[in-house]
């Protein structure tokens, strides 16, 4: 009895996702790639702020690792016509980035000349 029990709590909190999700998307807060969701509420905040953020509602910062990540976190930029911050960092070598855990990164999508510390990356 517990584990039918157990399951249709189950099954009534994955509908509750489904449908806030379903929501969510509609109003072009969230889009998917590769099993992740992205989300962006369109505020501006410093880069700190946006990490405290990210983990707060238990997520963490963008770190595109393919074009379809890429492509989602280009989504945000072009909706809320602005910059994202991404969960990358510059190294101890001048122009080389890593994830910010310490990690090398293993795709890019810079612009030619980029990243040139500039802010336009």
């Amino acid at each position: 009895l517990v584990d039918n029990e157990m399951e249709d709590v189950i099954r009534q909190l994955e509908h509750q996702i489904s449908r806030l999700a379903g929501v969510l998307s509609l109003e072009k807060m969230i889009t998917a790639s590769g099993g992740k969701i992205f989300a962006a509420n369109g505020e501006k905040a410093d880069f700190q702020t946006t990490l405290k953020k990210c983990k707060e509602v238990g997520g963490s910062i963008a770190t595109p690792r393919n074009p379809g990540e890429n492509d989602a976190i280009l989504y945000f930029v072009k909706k809320f016509n602005a910059y994202a911050y991404l969960g990358i960092k510059e190294s101890l070598i001048p122009s080389n980035f890593q994830f910010l855990d310490g990690t090398q990164l293993s795709y890019t999508n810079w612009h030619l000349s980029e990243p040139s510390g500039k802010g336009e990356e």
